[in-house]
């Protein structure tokens, strides 16, 4: 008989050493970012045609329990987000084209800008990871660690995305994944509002009993200006064409250059203190919806060019349209007006009143209309 041939021991050794190395590989990708990460993809979709019908139905509707902030519309989908991460839908149908989820993270923020999607997690106490995914597909751009505060949210304009918190401002790339800028709260002060716009990145600090505007560079981070608003609460409307703030039963408008009153509007009664205000610019036009009343104004002057009651913020048309439209949410009806006179352009019925302080977007022929808590589409 043969005799029996035993592995030299160094043999042995490395082969224990090398199963070691394997379990605990496993062991520590499943508790990984990696495994606790689901991600989806998908085709990207087909550009939106036609525009919306006389009359509309509901097309489908969904809740959402994540934060959310601005538009809910880019490249075509829909962002639903979730305690955990987000959701691209279809608009017609409201199905899922893809997702990302992270288990036992928490999302502390979600904006859509520049065809992508920007996430904020939180995996610990801060807020600290930020991740780009392309809105039409999914795909991942980038990904970078920060750390804000644990109640940080998003906010953003055209290449730029801002994060806020009571003590500080940051704005990052969402092209790259670079940041750009931080600014802290000056000492015995804190942000109570803050919005990133055409003008720049406007806030509202508390200073005291003392509230005061801030106009800061998008890009640059310096600030540009501050002005006194006295002791009284205050709302930001928004940073496009100028700063816009509610002061008691009056709308400002502040100059981007030097933080001067372009000019007032009144406002009707407040019945909800803490009602949402909101903003958005068009071309030459900054729309700001307030107490049930869309107001146009110049975006250069203040003027008020034409109001109307409403029950949210329109959805801004194709700028370099003749005439330039916006589509105004009112009583039973989507109205669209001229940008610049408010003369009604065509109409589409409803068959019920919308939420109040809603945002309206045009997806083709679907109607996408975002409010806390609730997606509904039209068509």
């Amino acid at each position: 008989m043969s005799p029996v041939h035993r592995p030299p021991v160094r043999v042995l050794v490395w082969t224990a050493v090398t199963l070691v190395v394997v379990v605990v590989a496993v062991l520590a990708w499943r508790s990984s970012d990696a495994a606790a990460t689901s991600s989806t993809t998908a085709a990207a979709p087909a550009p939106a045609t036609g525009s919306p019908a006389a009359q509309l139905s509901e097309a489908w509707s969904t809740s959402t329990d994540g934060p959310t902030t601005g538009d809910v519309v880019a490249d075509a989908r829909v962002l639903r987000t979730s305690t955990d991460g987000v959701a691209l839908l279809d608009p017609a149908t409201g199905t899922e084209a893809w997702h990302y989820t992270r288990a036992g993270a928490r999302l502390c923020g979600a904006t859509t800008v520049d065809q992508l999607v920007v996430v904020l997690f939180s995996t610990g106490g801060r807020c600290n990871e930020l991740t780009a995914l392309r809105a039409g597909t999914g795909e991942r751009l980038w990904y970078r660690s920060v750390g804000f505060r644990a109640d940080a949210t998003l906010t953003s304009t055209d290449r730029v995305v801002l994060a806020v918190s009571p003590t500080g401002l940051a704005t990052v790339d969402p092209t790259g994944n670079n940041l750009r800028w931080h600014q802290a709260a000056p000492e015995g002060c804190r942000f109570t509002a803050a919005a990133a716009g055409s003008t720049g990145v406007a806030a509202l600090q508390q200073c005291g009993d003392q509230l005061q505007a801030v106009l800061l560079d998008g890009f640059a981070g310096t600030q540009r200006w501050v002005v006194d608003l006295g002791a009284g609460p205050a709302r930001l409307a928004g940073a496009d064409g100028f700063v816009g703030v509610v002061v008691g039963d009056e709308l400002r408008s502040l100059a981007p250059a030097d933080g001067t009153l372009l000019g007032s509007t009144a406002l009707p009664a407040d019945p909800d203190p803490d009602g949402p205000v909101l903003e958005v610019g068009l071309d030459a036009t900054t729309l700001v919806w307030a107490r049930g009343t869309v107001l146009a104004l110049d975006a250069g002057t203040g003027a008020l060019r034409w109001s109307v009651a409403a029950s949210g913020l329109p959805a801004a048309g194709d700028a370099k349209a003749a005439p330039a439209t916006v589509l105004v949410p009112e009583d039973g009806a989507l109205v669209r007006r001229d940008a610049v006179t408010g003369a009604e352009v065509s109409r589409s019925t409803l068959p019920g009143a919308l939420p109040a302080g809603a945002r309206t977007a045009v997806v083709g022929d679907v109607v996408v209309v975002s409010s806390p808590g609730r997606i509904t589409a039209h068509r």
